[in-house]
Protein backbone atom coordinates (compact mmCIF):
# COMPACT_ATOMS: atom_id res chain seq x y z
CA UNK A 1 0.00 0.00 0.00
CA UNK A 2 1.20 3.45 -0.62
CA UNK A 3 3.10 5.57 2.30
CA UNK A 4 1.37 9.20 0.65
CA UNK A 5 -1.10 10.25 2.98
CA UNK A 6 -4.71 10.42 3.31
CA UNK A 7 -5.67 14.23 2.61
CA UNK A 8 -9.11 15.44 4.42
CA UNK A 9 -10.02 19.05 3.61
CA UNK A 10 -11.40 20.79 6.62
CA UNK A 11 -13.41 24.41 7.07
CA UNK A 12 -15.05 23.88 10.24
CA UNK A 13 -18.10 22.89 8.66
CA UNK A 14 -20.40 19.89 9.85
CA UNK A 15 -19.87 18.88 5.99
CA UNK A 16 -16.05 18.85 6.32
CA UNK A 17 -15.70 16.74 9.48
CA UNK A 18 -17.94 14.08 8.01
CA UNK A 19 -15.81 14.22 5.57
CA UNK A 20 -12.43 14.00 8.13
CA UNK A 21 -14.24 11.29 10.07
CA UNK A 22 -14.26 9.02 6.86
CA UNK A 23 -10.76 10.00 5.87
CA UNK A 24 -9.57 8.83 9.01
CA UNK A 25 -10.79 5.01 8.70
CA UNK A 26 -9.77 5.30 4.58
CA UNK A 27 -5.98 6.15 6.51
CA UNK A 28 -6.10 2.91 8.90
CA UNK A 29 -7.61 0.78 6.41
CA UNK A 30 -4.52 1.51 3.84
CA UNK A 31 -1.89 2.02 6.85
CA UNK A 32 -1.79 5.43 5.62
CA UNK A 33 -1.14 8.62 7.50
CA UNK A 34 -3.81 11.04 7.56
CA UNK A 35 -3.08 15.01 6.29
CA UNK A 36 -5.57 17.59 7.77
CA UNK A 37 -5.75 20.63 6.01
CA UNK A 38 -7.37 23.79 6.36
CA UNK A 39 -6.72 26.18 3.11
CA UNK A 40 -7.68 29.86 4.37
CA UNK A 41 -8.76 32.12 1.35
CA UNK A 42 -7.34 35.32 0.39
CA UNK A 43 -9.28 37.97 1.36
CA UNK A 44 -11.30 39.15 -1.82
CA UNK A 45 -10.51 43.10 -1.19
CA UNK A 46 -6.39 41.74 -0.77
CA UNK A 47 -3.52 43.32 -3.04
CA UNK A 48 -2.22 40.54 -5.70
CA UNK A 49 1.24 43.18 -5.70
CA UNK A 50 1.59 42.47 -1.76
CA UNK A 51 4.03 39.43 -0.96
CA UNK A 52 3.01 36.63 1.83
CA UNK A 53 5.72 36.10 4.10
CA UNK A 54 5.25 32.32 4.65
CA UNK A 55 2.62 29.70 4.94
CA UNK A 56 0.18 30.24 8.20
CA UNK A 57 1.67 28.43 11.18
CA UNK A 58 -0.75 25.46 12.07
CA UNK A 59 -0.79 26.32 15.64
CA UNK A 60 -2.33 29.51 14.85
CA UNK A 61 -5.11 27.97 12.87
CA UNK A 62 -8.17 27.81 15.04
CA UNK A 63 -10.03 24.90 12.48
CA UNK A 64 -7.15 23.13 12.80
CA UNK A 65 -6.90 23.38 16.95
CA UNK A 66 -10.58 22.66 16.29
CA UNK A 67 -9.75 19.17 14.46
CA UNK A 68 -6.93 18.25 16.99
CA UNK A 69 -9.68 18.49 20.19
CA UNK A 70 -12.05 16.29 17.75
CA UNK A 71 -9.15 13.97 16.90
CA UNK A 72 -7.12 13.46 20.52
CA UNK A 73 -9.50 9.95 21.00
CA UNK A 74 -10.24 8.80 17.89
CA UNK A 75 -7.14 9.27 15.85
CA UNK A 76 -4.90 7.15 19.16
CA UNK A 77 -1.84 5.42 17.05
CA UNK A 78 -2.93 7.21 14.22
CA UNK A 79 0.03 9.89 12.55
CA UNK A 80 -1.95 12.81 11.99
CA UNK A 81 -0.47 15.90 10.16
CA UNK A 82 -1.89 19.41 10.45
CA UNK A 83 -1.40 21.67 7.34
CA UNK A 84 -2.53 25.36 7.40
CA UNK A 85 -2.47 26.91 3.80
CA UNK A 86 -3.54 30.25 2.22
CA UNK A 87 -5.10 30.72 -1.37
CA UNK A 88 -8.28 29.69 -3.09
CA UNK A 89 -9.37 26.62 -1.96
CA UNK A 90 -10.91 25.40 -5.82
CA UNK A 91 -7.26 25.86 -7.14
CA UNK A 92 -5.15 24.76 -3.71
CA UNK A 93 -7.43 21.04 -3.10
CA UNK A 94 -6.76 20.10 -6.65
CA UNK A 95 -2.89 20.77 -6.50
CA UNK A 96 -2.95 18.57 -3.29
CA UNK A 97 -3.90 15.26 -5.62
CA UNK A 98 0.28 14.95 -6.34
CA UNK A 99 0.85 14.46 -3.05
CA UNK A 100 -2.03 12.16 -1.59
CA UNK A 101 -3.44 8.74 -2.27
CA UNK A 102 -6.83 9.42 -1.71
CA UNK A 103 -8.18 13.37 -1.36
CA UNK A 104 -11.43 13.30 1.23
CA UNK A 105 -13.92 16.33 1.18
CA UNK A 106 -17.62 17.47 2.09
CA UNK A 107 -20.25 17.79 -0.56
CA UNK A 108 -20.08 21.84 0.80
CA UNK A 109 -18.66 23.80 2.85
CA UNK A 110 -19.02 27.08 4.96
CA UNK A 111 -19.77 29.40 2.12
CA UNK A 112 -22.08 29.50 -1.16
CA UNK A 113 -25.38 29.44 -1.19
CA UNK A 114 -27.43 26.75 1.50
CA UNK A 115 -29.64 25.29 -1.55
CA UNK A 116 -26.29 23.91 -3.73
CA UNK A 117 -26.36 20.07 -3.89
CA UNK A 118 -22.16 20.09 -4.47
CA UNK A 119 -19.77 22.95 -3.56
CA UNK A 120 -17.51 24.58 -6.04
CA UNK A 121 -14.15 23.57 -3.94
CA UNK A 122 -15.53 19.76 -4.28
CA UNK A 123 -16.60 19.78 -8.03
CA UNK A 124 -13.25 21.46 -8.74
CA UNK A 125 -11.20 19.01 -6.48
CA UNK A 126 -13.33 15.97 -8.74
CA UNK A 127 -12.64 17.21 -11.80
CA UNK A 128 -8.83 18.12 -11.64
CA UNK A 129 -6.73 16.28 -9.06
CA UNK A 130 -4.61 13.99 -10.15
CA UNK A 131 -5.44 11.21 -7.30
CA UNK A 132 -8.70 9.98 -6.59
CA UNK A 133 -11.28 12.31 -4.55
CA UNK A 134 -14.08 11.20 -2.58
CA UNK A 135 -16.78 13.59 -1.72
CA UNK A 136 -18.94 12.70 1.66
CA UNK A 137 -22.69 13.90 1.17
CA UNK A 138 -24.86 15.27 3.62
CA UNK A 139 -27.11 12.29 5.00
CA UNK A 140 -30.61 12.14 4.08
CA UNK A 141 -30.14 12.34 0.29
CA UNK A 142 -32.95 9.86 -0.93
CA UNK A 143 -31.78 7.60 -4.22
CA UNK A 144 -35.19 6.62 -4.58
CA UNK A 145 -37.09 3.30 -4.04
CA UNK A 146 -35.10 1.21 -6.18
CA UNK A 147 -31.75 1.99 -4.18
CA UNK A 148 -32.11 -1.67 -2.50
CA UNK A 149 -33.21 -3.34 -5.38
CA UNK A 150 -32.12 -2.46 -8.73
CA UNK A 151 -34.59 -0.44 -10.72
CA UNK A 152 -35.49 -3.18 -13.06
CA UNK A 153 -36.17 -5.71 -10.53
CA UNK A 154 -32.43 -6.81 -10.28
CA UNK A 155 -32.09 -9.11 -6.44
CA UNK A 156 -31.22 -6.93 -3.48
CA UNK A 157 -27.52 -6.95 -3.11
CA UNK A 158 -27.56 -9.21 0.18
CA UNK A 159 -26.04 -8.27 3.58
CA UNK A 160 -23.09 -6.73 4.42
CA UNK A 161 -20.79 -3.91 3.07
CA UNK A 162 -21.20 -3.10 -0.21
CA UNK A 163 -19.17 -1.07 -2.95
CA UNK A 164 -20.80 0.10 -5.92
CA UNK A 165 -18.59 0.68 -9.38
CA UNK A 166 -20.01 1.72 -12.72
CA UNK A 167 -18.61 -0.13 -16.15
CA UNK A 168 -18.71 1.38 -18.83
CA UNK A 169 -18.11 -1.37 -21.73
CA UNK A 170 -18.07 1.17 -24.85
CA UNK A 171 -15.36 2.94 -23.15
CA UNK A 172 -13.90 0.81 -20.15
CA UNK A 173 -11.35 2.19 -17.85
CA UNK A 174 -8.88 -0.03 -15.54
CA UNK A 175 -8.44 2.05 -13.22
CA UNK A 176 -11.74 2.92 -11.80
CA UNK A 177 -12.36 -1.08 -11.42
CA UNK A 178 -8.85 -1.19 -10.25
CA UNK A 179 -9.54 1.60 -7.40
CA UNK A 180 -12.98 -0.63 -6.82
CA UNK A 181 -11.58 -3.75 -6.43
CA UNK A 182 -9.00 -2.17 -3.77
CA UNK A 183 -10.96 -0.44 -2.27
CA UNK A 184 -14.00 -3.77 -1.38
CA UNK A 185 -11.26 -5.84 -0.55
CA UNK A 186 -9.70 -3.16 2.35
CA UNK A 187 -13.64 -3.26 3.55
CA UNK A 188 -14.41 -7.11 3.55
CA UNK A 189 -17.70 -5.50 0.71
CA UNK A 190 -19.33 -7.10 -1.69
CA UNK A 191 -18.74 -5.28 -5.09
CA UNK A 192 -21.82 -4.76 -7.23
CA UNK A 193 -20.42 -3.41 -10.76
CA UNK A 194 -23.14 -1.80 -12.62
CA UNK A 195 -23.52 -1.61 -16.55
CA UNK A 196 -26.30 0.06 -18.21
CA UNK A 197 -27.23 0.08 -21.78
CA UNK A 198 -29.45 1.72 -23.57
CA UNK A 199 -32.85 0.96 -23.75
CA UNK A 200 -35.36 1.02 -25.35
CA UNK A 201 -33.28 0.81 -28.80
CA UNK A 202 -33.24 4.04 -30.75
CA UNK A 203 -35.74 3.20 -33.69
CA UNK A 204 -34.16 3.33 -37.28
CA UNK A 205 -34.22 5.69 -40.25
CA UNK A 206 -36.17 4.49 -43.23
CA UNK A 207 -38.46 6.60 -46.10
CA UNK A 208 -41.72 8.00 -44.51
CA UNK A 209 -40.28 7.53 -40.73
CA UNK A 210 -38.74 5.95 -38.14
CA UNK A 211 -39.15 1.98 -37.66
CA UNK A 212 -38.22 -0.31 -34.91
CA UNK A 213 -34.69 -1.41 -34.67
CA UNK A 214 -35.72 -4.71 -34.43
CA UNK A 215 -32.99 -5.48 -31.48
CA UNK A 216 -33.75 -7.96 -28.55
CA UNK A 217 -33.18 -6.90 -25.67
CA UNK A 218 -32.55 -10.12 -23.55
CA UNK A 219 -29.30 -9.84 -26.63
CA UNK A 220 -28.47 -6.85 -25.57
CA UNK A 221 -28.32 -7.75 -21.83
CA UNK A 222 -26.79 -10.50 -22.59
CA UNK A 223 -23.57 -9.16 -24.39
CA UNK A 224 -23.31 -6.28 -22.29
CA UNK A 225 -22.79 -8.63 -19.56
CA UNK A 226 -20.34 -10.64 -21.18
CA UNK A 227 -18.25 -8.03 -22.20
CA UNK A 228 -18.59 -6.95 -18.28
CA UNK A 229 -17.33 -10.11 -17.11
CA UNK A 230 -14.38 -9.71 -19.41
CA UNK A 231 -13.30 -6.28 -18.09
CA UNK A 232 -13.72 -7.67 -14.68
CA UNK A 233 -11.65 -11.03 -15.28
CA UNK A 234 -7.82 -9.26 -14.49
CA UNK A 235 -9.46 -7.91 -11.45
CA UNK A 236 -10.52 -10.54 -9.95
CA UNK A 237 -7.78 -12.81 -10.71
CA UNK A 238 -5.39 -9.88 -8.84
CA UNK A 239 -8.64 -10.06 -6.00
CA UNK A 240 -9.52 -13.28 -5.58
CA UNK A 241 -11.25 -12.55 -2.27
CA UNK A 242 -13.66 -9.99 -3.70
CA UNK A 243 -16.73 -10.97 -4.77
CA UNK A 244 -17.78 -8.91 -7.69
CA UNK A 245 -21.30 -9.12 -9.01
CA UNK A 246 -21.52 -7.83 -12.42
CA UNK A 247 -25.12 -6.37 -13.59
CA UNK A 248 -26.76 -5.60 -16.69
CA UNK A 249 -29.38 -2.64 -16.45
CA UNK A 250 -31.36 -0.98 -18.92
CA UNK A 251 -31.53 3.01 -19.08
CA UNK A 252 -28.94 5.36 -17.89
CA UNK A 253 -25.83 4.76 -16.05
CA UNK A 254 -26.14 7.92 -13.90
CA UNK A 255 -29.65 6.68 -12.56
CA UNK A 256 -28.65 3.33 -12.06
CA UNK A 257 -25.87 3.93 -9.70
CA UNK A 258 -27.73 6.34 -7.64
CA UNK A 259 -30.28 3.66 -7.62
CA UNK A 260 -27.58 1.30 -6.07
CA UNK A 261 -26.10 4.32 -3.78
CA UNK A 262 -28.72 3.52 -0.72
CA UNK A 263 -27.10 1.44 1.71
CA UNK A 264 -23.54 1.27 -0.36
CA UNK A 265 -20.38 2.05 1.63
CA UNK A 266 -19.08 4.21 -1.36
CA UNK A 267 -19.60 4.99 -5.22
CA UNK A 268 -16.67 4.73 -7.59
CA UNK A 269 -16.91 6.32 -10.26
CA UNK A 270 -14.12 7.41 -13.57
CA UNK A 271 -13.36 10.73 -15.09
CA UNK A 272 -13.24 11.59 -18.33
CA UNK A 273 -9.97 11.15 -20.60
CA UNK A 274 -8.45 14.29 -21.62
CA UNK A 275 -9.41 14.68 -25.33
CA UNK A 276 -7.53 16.16 -28.35
CA UNK A 277 -10.18 19.16 -28.97
CA UNK A 278 -10.93 19.46 -25.23
CA UNK A 279 -7.60 18.97 -23.20
CA UNK A 280 -8.81 20.55 -19.98
CA UNK A 281 -10.21 18.00 -17.54
CA UNK A 282 -13.35 16.77 -17.85
CA UNK A 283 -15.58 14.96 -15.85
CA UNK A 284 -18.93 13.74 -17.20
CA UNK A 285 -22.77 13.98 -16.79
CA UNK A 286 -22.60 10.86 -15.45
CA UNK A 287 -20.33 11.44 -12.67
CA UNK A 288 -21.46 14.45 -11.66
CA UNK A 289 -24.92 13.72 -11.56
CA UNK A 290 -23.87 10.91 -9.10
CA UNK A 291 -21.93 13.35 -7.91
CA UNK A 292 -24.94 15.73 -6.78
CA UNK A 293 -27.44 12.93 -6.00
CA UNK A 294 -26.06 9.80 -4.51
CA UNK A 295 -26.94 8.59 -1.26
CA UNK A 296 -23.31 7.39 -0.30
CA UNK A 297 -19.91 8.68 -0.29
CA UNK A 298 -18.84 8.76 -3.69
CA UNK A 299 -15.20 8.39 -5.20
CA UNK A 300 -14.09 10.23 -8.14
CA UNK A 301 -10.76 7.91 -9.78
CA UNK A 302 -8.77 10.03 -12.87
CA UNK A 303 -8.19 7.77 -15.69
CA UNK A 304 -4.76 6.12 -15.96
CA UNK A 305 -2.08 7.64 -17.67
CA UNK A 306 -1.76 6.75 -21.29
CA UNK A 307 0.66 4.32 -21.75
CA UNK A 308 4.03 6.11 -23.12
CA UNK A 309 4.92 5.43 -26.68
CA UNK A 310 7.50 2.53 -27.32
CA UNK A 311 10.61 3.75 -28.95
CA UNK A 312 11.38 3.39 -32.42
CA UNK A 313 12.85 0.47 -33.55
CA UNK A 314 16.53 0.82 -35.20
Amino acid sequence: MSTLPVIAAVDGSDDSLRALDWALDAARRRAAPLRVVHVRQYAPWGQPEVLIAGPPEPDDDDILNAVRTRLRGPAAGQAVEYVALSGAPAAVLPALGTEAQLLVLGSRGRGGFASLLLGSNSLAAARAAECPVVVVPRPGRDPGAAATAGEHGEPSAGPGPRVVVGADVDDPDDATLAFAFTEAGLRGARLRVIAAYRWPALPLPAPGGLVPSGIDQAAVEHETRTLTEDLLAPHRARHPDVRADALALPGDAAGNLVAASGGAALVVVGRHRRRLLAPAPMMGSVTQAVLLHAASPIAVVPPAPPEESAPPRD
